[in-house]
C-alpha cells in the first residue's frame, strides 16, 4: 500500500546523509593523501567507497519500491557489459533514468566506476554531488565556449582509468516532456529534419568531442533506449519513496567505436541517425509494449544492496545512540531544538533532491514560428534549467 513520503523521507534522509558524510570524509581523505601518490590506487579505493553510497539508492529501487527493470539486448553485448570501457548514449525518458543506469551498472559490476556528464550545479548537491565530484564525473556549464576545454581535459583524464568504466551522456541535453517534444517538432518541420515523435533532437557537440577524444581507448558505444510499458506508471523519485513499483524496459545496442565515421560532421550525423532509429524503435515498443527484437532479461534484485543498507543502518544507528548518550543532546531544550532543526534540514535537502529529478519542473523550449532558431538555441533555455 502506498504510504506518505514524509514517513519515509526523514529516516531515509537521515541515514543517507549520515552515511554519505562518512563516505565523503573517506573520499576527501583519500583524495588528499592517496591520489597525489597513486591516482589509480585512489580510483580503486574510491570505486569501492562510492559504491557503498550508491547502493543505498539501489536498495530503494530493489527492495523498497520493487522497480522492475528488463534488459533487451543480444547475448554478446550482455556478456560484455561491465567488462569494457563504454560511452553510453541514451534518450532521457523518465526522471530516474540516471538511477536505472546505476541499477544496470551494479548488475554489470561497474557501479563504482560509472560516470556521467552532468550540469555544473549537480556537484553542489550535498553528499551525492560531492561524491560525484570525487568520482570524476564531468560537470559542464552548458556554455560550449567554456565546456569544450573542460570536456576535453576530463576525457583525457580517463585514458588511464584502471577499471572498466561507463561514461553516460544524455545527448538530447534535457529531459523529455511533451512541451519540449512540441518545440523540437516545430523546429524539425521548419528546417526539413525528420520530425521526432518519441525523442528530442540530439545536441551533438558533446558527443562528437567525446568520440574524438575517447576513440583510441574506448572500444564501444552503447546505444540505450529507455521505455515505459503502457501498463506501468512512469517512475519518479517520489513514487520510489512511496514504495510504488513501476516497470522500465531498456534496449541496449552495442556499436564498435572503430566503425564510427572519422570526420566530426559525419560523427554528428551518425548520432542524429541513431536517434531517428531510436524514434522508430520506440514506435515499435508502443505498438508491442516491448522491444520485440530480443527476449527480455530480468535483472532481479541481488542481496548486495540489502546487505549494504542493513550495515549502514547498524553503523549509523549505533553511532547516533552513542553520540546522544555522550552529548546528552536531548536533555535540554536547546538540544531538542537543534535536533528538530537538523531533521528539518534533512527533509528540505531530500525535497530538493526529489525536485532536482522532476522533469515537469523544467521550462519548455520556446521557438519562434516566424524565425526558426538553431538546434542549439532551441533547447538552450531548457538546458539552463535542467
Amino acid at each position: 500500500m502506498p504510504i506518505s513520503p514524509a514517513a519515509v523521507i526523514v529516516p531515509l534522509g537521515l541515514l543517507f546523509f549520515a552515511s554519505g558524510l562518512i563516505v565523503n570524509l573517506i573520499q576527501a581523505t583519500c583524495f588528499v593523501i592517496v591520489r597525489p601518490v597513486s591516482k589509480n590506487f585512489y580510483r580503486r579505493i574510491n570505486r569501492f567507497v562510492a559504491e557503498l553510497l550508491w547502493l543505498e539508492l539501489v536498495w530503494i529501487v530493489d527492495w523498497w519500491a520493487g522497480l522492475k527493470i528488463q534488459i533487451f539486448t543480444d547475448p554478446e553485448t550482455f556478456q560484455l557489459m561491465g567488462k569494457e570501457h563504454a560511452l553510453v548514449i541514451s534518450n532521457h525518458k523518465s526522471d530516474i533514468d540516471w538511477l536505472v543506469g546505476w541499477i544496470i551498472a551494479q548488475r554489470s559490476g561497474c557501479l563504482g566506476s560509472t560516470l556521467a556528464v552532468m550540469k555544473k550545479s549537480s556537484k553542489f548537491l550535498p553528499v551525492i554531488g560531492w561524491s560525484m565530484w570525487f568520482s570524476e564525473y564531468l560537470f559542464l556549464e552548458r556554455n560550449w565556449a567554456k565546456d569544450e576545454s573542460t570536456l576535453k581535459s576530463g576525457l583525457q583524464e580517463l585514458r588511464d582509468f584502471p577499471l572498466p568504466f561507463w561514461l553516460a551522456l544524455f545527448v538530447e541535453g534535457t529531459r523529455f516532456t511533451q512541451a519540449k517534444l512540441s518545440a523540437a517538432q516545430e523546429y524539425a518541420a521548419s528546417t526539413g529534419l525528420p520530425v521526432p515523435r518519441n525523442v528530442l533532437i540530439p545536441r551533438t557537440k558533446g558527443f562528437v568531442s567525446a568520440v574524438s577524444h575517447m576513440r583510441s581507448f574506448v572500444p564501444a558505444v552503447y546505444d540505450v533506449t529507455v521505455a515505459i510499458p503502457k501498463s506501468s506508471p512512469s517512475p519518479t523519485m517520489l513514487r520510489l519513496f512511496q514504495g510504488q513499483p513501476s516497470v522500465v524496459h531498456v534496449h541496449v545496442k552495442r556499436h564498435l567505436m572503430k566503425d564510427l565515421p572519422e570526420a566530426d560532421d559525419d560523427v554528428a550525423q551518425w548520432c542524429r541517425d541513431i536517434f531517428v532509429a531510436k524514434d522508430d524503435l520506440l514506435d515499435k515498443h508502443i505498438a508491442d509494449d516491448k522491444f520485440s527484437d530480443h527476449e527480455p532479461r530480468d535483472l532481479g534484485r541481488p542481496l548486495k544492496s540489502l546487505l549494504v543498507y542493513i550495515t549502514w543502518v547498524v553503523v549509523v544507528v549505533a553511532g547516533t545512540v552513542k553520540w546522544l548518550q555522550w552529548s546528552s543532546l536531548l536533555s535540554s531544550w536547546k538540544g531538542i531544538a537543534f535536533t528538530v532543526f537538523s531533521l528539518a534540514i534533512v527533509t528540505a535537502l531530500m525535497q530538493i533532491m526529489i525536485m532536482f529529478t522532476q522533469s515537469e519542473r523544467s521550462n519548455p523550449a520556446k521557438v519562434s514560428p516566424s524565425k526558426p532558431k538553431s538546434r542549439e538555441e532551441l533547447q538552450g533555455s531548457d538546458d539552463k534549467q535542467d
